[in-house]
């Protein structure tokens, strides 16, 4: 696992072992900033359930004004910060060790960028997506990119009119989706 592009190109990023956490390939990182692109410079980033932070490392390597990255498991934190040293220099972080909604709930911060990876198929990326919207903790125009298992379910158009969001890209790669809503 390694930092695709920008100041921090070809970087290697640990995970930690066992079966806790599935970090997001290379291949499916690539393929997602290229989609990005102009999306991530200045941007304020949240990078939630981080695992090893490598979407939100990512985006800092690209030009990102601030990230902040939240995981709730103990081992999984330690190498992420480990992670996070390697990047220390590129810009403003914050790594939290918290429960994603419990963060959420008391979050007081927006950001432009949010990356939810959660554990598959337990319908997290959809509540804490709600979650994101209520709270009012995504700017006007900011995007929200959910990575999720083939045949997840995530929002009805209906409710994705509802939420107020739209959905600007859908791409499959494998068993892997990446799906970016934009706020209207």
């Amino acid at each position: 696992m390694r930092i695709i592009a920008g100041k921090k190109r070809g970087l290697k990023l640990q995970a930690p072992k066992g079966m806790n956490t599935r970090p997001t390939t290379d291949r499916v990182k690539e393929n997602l900033f290229n989609i990005l692109q102009n999306e991530v410079s200045g941007k304020k980033v949240l990078d939630l359930f981080a695992g090893t932070g490598a979407l939100g490392i990512e985006a800092m390597s690209r030009g990102a004004e601030n990230a902040v990255f939240v995981e709730r498991d103990r081992q999984t934190f330690v190498q992420l910060c480990e992670n996070l040293h390697k990047v220390e220099d590129l810009c403003c972080l914050d790594a939290i060790q918290k429960d994603s909604f419990s963060f959420l709930n008391d979050c007081k911060k927006q950001f432009d960028l949010v990356f939810l990876d959660p554990p598959y198929k337990k319908g997290l990326a959809v509540r804490a997506t709600e979650i994101l919207i209520q709270r009012e903790l995504l700017i006007a125009g900011g995007l929200i990119v959910l990575e999720t298992n083939q045949g997840e379910e995530l929002f009805s158009e209906n409710e994705l009119s509802r939420l107020g969001l739209g959905i600007r890209k859908s791409v499959r790669y494998g068993n892997t989706c990446i799906t970016i809503l934009e706020k209207i």
